[in-house]
């Protein structure tokens, strides 16, 4: 998982503001199915917005799972919507390039 500052954080909600939520969670719920389309939208664009549709009550907790379970890094929740950012592992790939910095303590 990846630890990101508050600066890095603030220039990944930048980036994100413009960006249509890609993966919907509805009532079906957490299933592997949707985790399968998260690794494979955070594997494409390294950044996703994640919509819900349904358990927006629970919103804290699936992003805390959706983080375990992708080992991405959670940007921020705003209203429903949870907006991760996993790095391609292959630099080269890489399209996101986040500002230098310490991790926050």
């Amino acid at each position: 998982m990846t630890t990101l500052t508050r600066n890095q954080r603030s220039y990944l909600r930048k980036l994100a503001n413009p960006l249509k939520p890609t993966v919907l969670l509805g009532k079906q719920g957490l299933t592997e199915h949707l985790v399968a389309k998260l690794n494979q939208e955070l594997d494409a664009h390294e950044l996703v917005k994640v919509r819900l549709l349904e358990y927006k009550d629970q919103k804290a907790q699936l992003a805390q799972t959706m983080v375990e379970q992708s080992g991405a890094a959670l940007v921020g929740v705003i209203g429903n919507v949870i907006t991760l950012y996993r790095p391609a592992p292959d630099p080269a790939r890489r399209q996101v390039v986040l500002p230098a910095g310490a991790p926050d303590a």
